[in-house]
Formats: structure tokens, C-alpha cells, sequence
């Protein structure tokens, strides 16, 4: 087994204090084996490895963790993008636009775009990434993404209830039928979640709530989005139900913050489709002093976020939801896992995975400082 020693860190942003290090640790090493950070602790004090990373005073930080993206998919929106920058507001119904495109693409195509944006992705630091289905909407459709979106990550994520699609139009509650009855079954083995757009022109809280808990029954966890068009009872249903995570969360009423704040349940607020809609952003900071979990994800889609950048989910996050810099970033790697329910992810302790970044920087500060500038290398 080789060991790597990734020396004279200047400050290692850690996410952990639970073994009598402090989380930011400046004049750090680590060293790797198999995967795993093996030691941890001060430069002075490091063993000796077969091989050295010099890190030369730059600052590392654990991987990304991006909870919230929806990579398969055909097409393009780029026209709608555009009108909408010239004062056409977002709606849900674009969606059917990329439904169509994705179900007359083949297997090959829809794997290459998914293969091409998970390293895109990877470049800009996401270590740990989420795929959902949902531009399929047909049985035969939502299985064929989730089986394409397994090959690249194990956090896979059931949205046949994205919007109800055309066929369905007139028989709402009959698509219902159909997510809980034969999609659910031919979907479940390939996903490890299920989740709900909750929200004006898409499904109804009753409607979420029937889906979740047919997904809970068939042994999926929950994650919901809710919130991002209008104010809704379906953030505290995802609460009531143990949902991991809530995502988007940007018109959340006081009994909502509350109810986050005293569950388990994570908000995950998705900067860069405020940003692509010219919405108003989510309050993180109103979030964060009830005492909520807050995850920052990129919600990566053709048609309202279409970054994989977690960087610029940062920055957005720092300017413009009240976040401090070290806030943004312990939202965009422990915050991300505790949405995924991981442990062995963003964060930085024996045992964990090797998943560390190295910034072109002193400070993670500079993720916010220098927005849109490359600084990440992964180790």
C-alpha cells in the first residue's frame, strides 16, 4: 500500500474538531493511503510516506459536495435563457422543452453529455456529485437516465414527478398513479432516492406527499424541491417525512425556517438558478441564525442553472444570501454530504476519503474573493 504525504499545507480547512485538532490547522500534512486520509495533523510532526505533495503554503480544503443536479438530458435552452434576460419570467413549463429532446436521444448521446459534465464538474472540485432523472417521464425513460446516471455516481435520484408531462395533461392525478405504480418499481433499483418538484405549475403537496411516502415504502430516501416559486407547506412536509434534504427554499415563511431549524432535515438553497432567473435569492443568513443546516449545490439543468461550478455557488452564496466565506464553503462540502447522508464526505478526518483540494490560494476566502477565476486543483 503506497502512502502520500501532501505537505506544507498553509491551512487546511478540516470541517472536523472532534479529535482534538482544530478545523482550520494552519502548517498541516496529510497523509493518504488507499483512498483514505491515514494521519492528519501538523507539517512538523508528519510521517514518512513513499511519495510528497509539496503544497507550498496554498490552502486545502475538503472536496465539493454537490447534492442537487439534474445531468441527463438532450438539447439546449439557450434561446429561453436569453429571453428570459429580456424580461420573460421562469416558469416550470420549460421543462417539457428538454423532455422531448432527451427522449428522442439515444443511450450513447445522453451518457456522453452526463460522462462530459460529471468531469467538467470534477475539474472545478466536485468530488462527491448527485444525478437525478426527470426528463424522461415515462416509464421505459426515467429508468433508462437513472441506469445511465448510476454508471457515474451512486447518488441517484427518482424525479419522474418533475412536471406532469404532455400526455399526461389532462390526467394529473394518472401520472400520480403512474410514478407510484410501475415507474417506482422498474426505477427503485437504480436509485437511491426519490424526490418531488413541490411547486407552482408542477405537483401538488398532496401529490409530493403521496410520492415520498410510496418512495419511503420502496426504501428510497426523501429530497424535495419546494419553495422556490412561491412560499409552501411542502418545506415542512419534508420535514414531517425525515426528508434529507428541501431544495431551493427561496420563499420560506417563519413556521418553515422553525421547522427546519428543529429537524434534521437539510435546506439546500441553488444560487446559480436565482441567478439564471433573475430571482431573488434565498436568505441563508435568516437560515443559519435559527440555527438551520444549510447545503449549497448547483442544481446543474439546461434551463435554470446551467453551471457544474460550486465555486461560483460560493461566491454567489457570499455575495448575495449572507453568507460568510467560511459558511459557504463548509455549506458546499459538509453541508452537501449531511444532504446526501454521508459521513465519509466533505470533511477532513482519519478515515474519511482522500477527497482534498488544493486552491491556487492562501485562504478558501479567495473562493469569493476571486470569483469565476480557477483556483482548484484536486489532489
Amino acid at each position: 500500500m503506497t502512502a502520500t504525504l501532501v505537505d506544507r499545507i498553509g491551512l487546511l480547512v478540516r470541517n472536523a474538531d472532534d479529535d482534538g485538532l482544530p478545523d482550520e490547522l494552519p502548517g498541516a500534512a496529510v497523509v493518504i493511503e488507499d483512498g483514505r486520509i491515514a494521519w492528519i495533523g501538523r507539517a512538523a510532526g508528519a510521517p514518512d510516506a513513499d511519495a510528497r505533495i509539496d503544497a507550498d503554503g496554498r490552502c486545502v480544503v475538503p472536496g465539493f459536495v454537490d447534492s442537487h443536479t439534474h445531468l441527463v438530458f438532450a438539447g439546449d435552452r439557450s434561446a429561453e435563457f436569453e429571453a428570459r434576460m429580456a424580461g420573460r419570467p421562469y416558469t416550470a413549463g420549460g421543462i417539457r422543452t428538454t423532455v422531448a429532446a432527451t427522449r428522442a436521444a439515444s443511450d450513447e448521446a445522453l451518457l456522453a453529455r452526463a460522462t462530459g459534465l460529471v468531469a467538467e464538474a470534477r475539474r472545478g472540485g466536485t468530488t462527491t456529485i448527485e444525478i437525478k432523472s426527470g426528463y424522461g417521464l415515462t416509464v421505459e425513460d426515467e429508468a433508462r437516465a437513472l441506469r445511465l446516471a448510476a454508471t457515474l455516481t451512486p447518488e441517484t435520484t427518482l424525479l419522474g414527478a418533475h412536471v406532469v408531462p404532455p400526455e399526461h395533461a389532462h390526467d394529473p392525478e394518472g401520472y400520480v398513479d403512474l410514478v407510484v405504480g410501475p415507474m417506482l418499481t422498474a426505477c427503485a433499483p437504480h436509485a437511491r432516492w426519490i424526490d418531488v418538484f413541490c411547486d407552482r405549475g408542477a405537483f401538488t403537496v398532496d401529490q409530493a406527499e403521496r410520492i415520498l411516502v410510496a418512495g419511503r415504502d420502496a426504501g428510497l430516501g426523501l429530497r424535495l424541491h419546494a419553495a422556490q416559486l412561491a412560499p409552501s407547506p411542502a418545506v415542512r412536509l419534508a420535514v414531517e417525512l425525515g426528508a434529507a434534504s428541501v431544495d431551493h427554499c427561496t420563499h420560506l415563511e417563519q413556521a418553515d425556517v422553525d421547522a427546519l431549524a428543529g429537524g434534521t432535515t437539510v435546506a439546500t438553497l441553488l444560487p446559480g438558478a436565482e441567478f439564471s432567473t433573475r430571482s431573488p435569492y434565498p436568505d441563508a443568513r435568516r437560515l443559519l441564525d435559527a440555527g438551520g443546516t444549510v447545503a449549497l449545490a448547483s442544481d446543474c439543468n439546461p434551463g435554470s442553472s446551467f453551471t457544474t461550478s460550486m465555486s461560483f455557488c460560493i461566491a454567489l452564496a457570499v455575495r448575495e444570501m449572507g453568507m460568510t466565506p467560511r459558511e459557504a464553503l463548509h455549506a458546499a462540502t459538509a453541508g452537501g454530504a449531511a444532504a446526501l447522508r454521508r459521513d465519509d464526505v466533505g470533511v477532513l478526518r482519519i478515515g474519511a476519503r482522500a477527497d482534498l483540494l488544493l486552491l491556487d490560494a492562501p485562504s478558501y476566502v479567495h473562493l469569493a474573493y476571486r470569483p469565476g477565476v480557477p483556483l482548484v486543483t484536486v489532489l
